[in-house]
């Protein structure tokens, strides 16, 4: 028998959404403990958008949106379709049903939610795809005010909005913010964020307000909270997962748990060995991905050490990128869906719709030099029109960082042909590419890749620019260009799981006592994207199901 150094129902390990999972187990009276291995709180969700892609969800219902169990498990068939056991027709359904009655649960325990309206489901409006959602199923956390953690309160990891109070469902129009759209987003966020500060407020927004949230649940409700805290093993006795080894302070705690583990840690988008060896041969890196720095997937080798199944070991959240000059990966997604930008391979060719979803661009790169070449890099052109009149990374419209131009990150030429040189591209397919190009954006349709015919692509073009809002002419010289790589925001494969979050084992049978969700499972959305915030609603979710599982 284990000689056991601490001892509690229900074990959370990782401090993302799964967290949801420990603040519904302890709302069910169970003793909870969590534990994170760095030093902060929030995981790669607190890094995020922090948005939540939930069909049918309250918020919805309450402002009248359309939306039904019908419709949602449409849109999964046509945009995720057979993508195996981690996206089966009970999994969906789960997540599903489950995601209406946790934001319903998560509000009774305080939190406070609003819609990202307009912030389109990503395959609304495409060409086969059902049951997609105009106005989208998004969901966010509103502002929160970070003192109310005390001396937690730096214990948050920082978020995504570096200073400002804005929500991600206000990003896209605020790039715009040369038309009176943008200018009046921008004006609201200002205000915003500065009465916040001039009351002595310390507001997050985004994926850090949702951990935030969840958190002052969490230390309401007495639930431990051991960070700098690591998994290194599982307890199992007679089959069954009974506990687990934590690394705290230095030496191994043995912790019982009574009712379960959850393994809700990440995935492993920063571990370059793990990644080699699940990439089938593809050019990959840790270089150009922007997950957590705590992505290093030890916690799915040790749910594998004890008889876990994987899939989709393969496939990560894509994230076109390109590369600043201090090597950090800038990640790329509206300047590619805007009028007067093209992505091009080595000879110059256009070869997908650049406005796609971002896991769907990394997975169109990846084809694509696959069976031509030349795509990885592959150049996101624009012209000076691009450049004046919407941001590129961090730098406003019409102020291109000359250290860019000096270290190579952006290419920048007096023509076309110019800038061909500098790229390594093919100077006449890129010539051509832009002439044939041209000739779309003129009439507004792109009758090769039907750019700017989804809903999600509308939403991050230019609605102010037409008859198109995503097409415009490449054509006002300078020209600008940046080299693209498949980078990513998190891996999306890892443990199998089945309808309520237990971890299966090779022959398809339940673990006992083991439970997962997030980054570090085979993804219930497969090998798509369907909208924003889709990968943290699953981790919350699954984490959800898992705690009503495990207590029932």
């Amino acid at each position: 028998m284990t000689d056991w150094d601490h001892s509690t129902d229900f074990l959370v390990v990782g401090s993302g959404a799964g967290v949801v999972g420990a603040v519904r187990a302890r709302a069910l009276g169970k003793q909870v403990v969590v534990v994170e291995k760095s030093d902060r709180f929030g995981g790669s969700t607190c890094m995020s958008g922090g948005v939540l892609w939930l069909p049918c969800n309250p918020l919805m219902r309450r402002e009248g949106v359309p939306d039904s169990v019908d419709a949602a498990l449409s849109y999964f068939e046509t945009v995720v379709g057979d993508a195996g056991p981690a996206s089966s027709h009970a999994r969906r359904l789960a997540y599903i049903n489950a995601g209406v009655e946790m934001v319903d649960f998560l509000e009774s325990e305080g939190l406070e939610f609003r819609r990202c309206e307009g912030y389109s489901d990503y395959y609304s409006g495409v060409r086969g795809c059902e049951g997609g959602s105009a106005r989208g199923r998004s969901i966010e956390a509103e502002a929160f005010d970070k003192r109310s953690l005390g001396p937690w309160q730096d214990r948050i990891r920082p978020g995504a909005a570096d200073g400002l109070t804005v929500y991600t469902g206000e990003a896209a129009p605020m790039m715009l913010m040369r038309t009176r759209i943008g200018l009046s987003v921008l004006a609201r966020v200002g205000l915003r964020t500065a009465l916040g500060r001039m009351r002595g407020r310390r507001l997050v927004t985004n994926g850090a307000a949702l951990t935030a949230r969840l958190f002052q649940v969490l230390l309401r409700r007495g639930v431990a909270v051991w960070l700098e805290s690591a998994l290194t093993d599982l307890v199992v006795e007679d089959g069954r997962v009974v506990g687990a080894v934590i690394k705290k302070g230095g030496r191994d705690v043995r912790v019982r748990t009574r009712d379960g583990v959850l393994l809700a840690a990440g995935g492993f988008a920063r571990n370059e060995e793990m990644r080699e060896r699940h990439s089938g041969g593809r050019p990959t890196s840790t270089r150009w991905t922007s997950a957590n720095p705590g992505d290093t997937g030890e916690t799915i080798r040790i749910a594998v050490k004890h008889g876990a199944a994987t899939d989709l070991l393969d496939e990560a959240w894509w994230m076109p990128s390109w590369i600043m000059p201090d090597g950090t990966p800038n990640m790329c997604l509206s300047e590619r869906s805007k009028p007067g930008a093209i992505i091009v391979d080595a000879a110059g060719r256009r070869y997908f719709n650049e406005a796609v979803a971002y896991q769907e661009a990394g997975q169109r790169m990846y084809a694509h030099e696959r069976e031509f070449g030349g795509a990885i890099p592959s150049w996101l052109v624009i012209d000076s029109r691009h450049r004046s009149h919407y941001p590129f990374g961090m730098s406003p419209p019409g102020r291109t960082p000359k250290a860019w131009i000096a270290a190579g990150a952006m290419k920048r030429g007096d023509s076309l042909e110019d800038l061909a040189r500098q790229c390594g591209i093919d100077a006449g397919g890129l010539v051509k590419t832009v002439e044939r190009f041209n000739r779309f954006a003129g009439a507004g349709v792109d009758e090769d890749f039907h750019r700017g015919e989804g809903d999600h692509e509308k939403y991050y073009g230019d609605i102010t620019h037409g008859p198109n809002p995503c097409l415009g002419l490449v054509s006002k010289p300078p020209f600008y260009a940046v080299a693209l790589y498949p980078g990513d925001i998190g891996t999306s494969g890892g443990i199998l799981c089945d309808e309520f979050s237990r971890v299966l084992d090779t022959e398809g049978e339940p673990i006992a006592g083991l439970y997962a969700t997030g980054n570090c499972t085979a993804s219930v959305m497969g090998r798509k994207y369907p909208g924003a915030g889709a990968s943290i609603a699953a981790s919350a979710v699954f984490g959800y199901v898992a705690a009503n599982h495990a207590s029932s």
